[in-house]
């Protein structure tokens, strides 16, 4: 295996390693949303799994992580998207209390 192949295949596989985590936050907000009857909205996590498959993919394309506009985007976008989800997952969870 070449070296370009090689780090496609572990950029890949590290998506899948960070999708695990994201699918694992996905059944927690599900989770909590069965017990507590609050809207969580947890079908919303599968857009950053998918914004951040689309940006791996597009650097596995151009063989290069970083350094590419659209790659960029979809992974910053993913990004903000993820931060607005746990922060509203962390929110209803906590409510009223203190978070850390």
């Amino acid at each position: 295996m070449t070296p370009a192949g090689l780090s496609q295949l572990l950029l890949l596989y590290t998506w899948f390693a960070l999708a695990a985590v994201l699918g694992f936050l996905l059944l927690i907000a599900r989770f909590y949303e069965r017990f507590s009857g609050e809207r969580m909205r947890y079908r919303w996590f599968v857009l950053p799994i998918v914004g951040y498959g689309l940006a791996s993919v597009r650097y596995a394309s151009i063989d290069r992580l970083g350094e590419d506009a659209l790659g960029d985007a979809l992974a910053a976008l993913a990004g903000v998207a993820l931060m607005v989800l746990c922060a509203h997952l962390l929110r209803r969870m906590v409510g009223g209390r203190k978070a850390l």
